[in-house]
């Protein structure tokens, strides 16, 4: 149980204890980072000692103010949120990160949770709620879950942003043919459209696929979805 007191001699250790789990895990790329936000410096301490014996970094606050200014890091990370905290509580630190478009896993944790709380919490993303007193285990468990979505989204986010950057080198006359070809037009459709010869169509199709760096008109109709381009 993760509480104010030390963990009793002779205790099993977590399960994938130890400073080389983490880096190993995360050989070739940035070390994830754990966020704990809870008044009770007892609870800070206890949360903090259990997820550095895994070989995890933390960092604590006392209160929802001192990580809201705090900027997030780029690197995988999550947060272990108390519900109950001075000034904003925990359910208003999650929105304030929400409409900041601050995307950070968030675990809840909490002595006086209540039914409506948890749900609230969960249907705003949280990854889960748990009551305290609660097994070392499960937090860890849930930490790492988190850790693991964290990196899938900044693994989309990285596959989004080269994409497009891949589609702002396209000119305008290239986006007006990308406009058509998504649309499902043939070359001589779109050189109606446009205006243009059909020979001139192929050359700037040609163009764009060659910069948006797909092999077929199916893959560039999906990296435009992820784009939200409308088709």
């Amino acid at each position: 149980m993760v509480d104010a007191r030390a963990q009793p001699s002779g205790s099993q250790p977590p399960k994938g204890s130890g400073a080389s789990s983490s880096h190993s895990e995360n050989a070739g790329g940035a070390p994830p980072i754990v966020f704990v936000i809870d008044d009770d410096e007892s609870v800070r301490r206890a949360i903090e000692r259990l997820l550095r014996s895994v070989g995890l970094d933390v960092e604590s606050f006392g209160s929802s103010r001192e990580f809201i200014v705090r900027p997030l890091p780029d690197r995988p990370a999550c947060v272990v949120l108390d519900l109950r905290l001075p000034g904003a509580s925990g359910l208003e630190v999650q929105e304030t990160l929400s409409r900041a478009g601050r995307e950070i896993p968030i675990i809840f944790i909490s002595g006086y949770a209540d039914v409506a709380s948890s749900v609230r919490a969960l249907k705003a993303g949280a990854v889960d709620f748990l009551q305290k007193p609660f097994n070392d285990q499960a937090l860890l468990d849930i930490v790492h879950e988190a850790l693991a979505r964290s990196r899938t989204a900044r693994r989309v986010r990285a596959e989004l942003d080269a994409i497009r950057a891949r589609f702002d080198t396209l000119t305008p006359r290239e986006r007006d043919v990308l406009r058509l070809v998504l649309r499902g037009l043939l070359n001589k459709q779109i050189a109606a459209e446009l205006g243009i010869s059909e020979k001139t169509v192929k050359f700037h199709r040609g163009r764009l696929m060659e910069k948006t760096g797909v092999g077929s008109v199916a893959e560039l109709v999906r990296q435009a979805g992820k784009l939200g381009l409308p088709s």
